[in-house]
C-alpha cells in the first residue's frame, strides 16, 4: 500500500515538473530561439554593407512561425506531463 501511494506521488510530481518544463521551453524555443531570434537576424541583415534579402526573409520566417513552434514545444512536455498527472491522480 504504501509503495502505490509513492508511485502516485512520483507521478504527481514528474507531472508537474514535466509542465513546468514544458512552459520554459516552449517561451525559450517560441520566445528567444524565434521571435527575438528573428528581429536580431533581421536587424543584422539590413546593417550588413550588402544588405541580404534572404536573411531579411529568414529572419520574416522565423518570427512568423514563432508562436506556432513555441506552442508545439510546450505541448511536446505538457502532454506528456498531464497524462502523468492524471494517472497519479487516480
Amino acid at each position: 500500500m504504501k509503495i502505490k501511494k509513492e508511485k502516485e506521488k512520483m507521478k504527481i510530481l514528474l507531472g508537474i515538473v514535466l509542465i513546468l518544463a514544458g512552459i520554459a521551453l516552449g517561451i525559450y524555443v517560441g520566445f528567444w530561439l524565434l521571435f527575438v531570434g528573428g528581429i536580431m537576424t533581421i536587424i543584422n541583415a539590413i546593417e550588413a554593407d550588402p544588405v541580404s534579402a534572404t536573411s531579411i526573409a529568414w529572419g520574416a520566417i522565423k518570427i512568423i512561425f514563432a508562436g506556432a513552434t513555441g506552442g508545439l514545444s510546450f505541448c511536446a512536455l505538457a502532454l506528456p506531463g498531464i497524462a502523468f498527472l492524471k494517472s497519479g491522480l487516480k
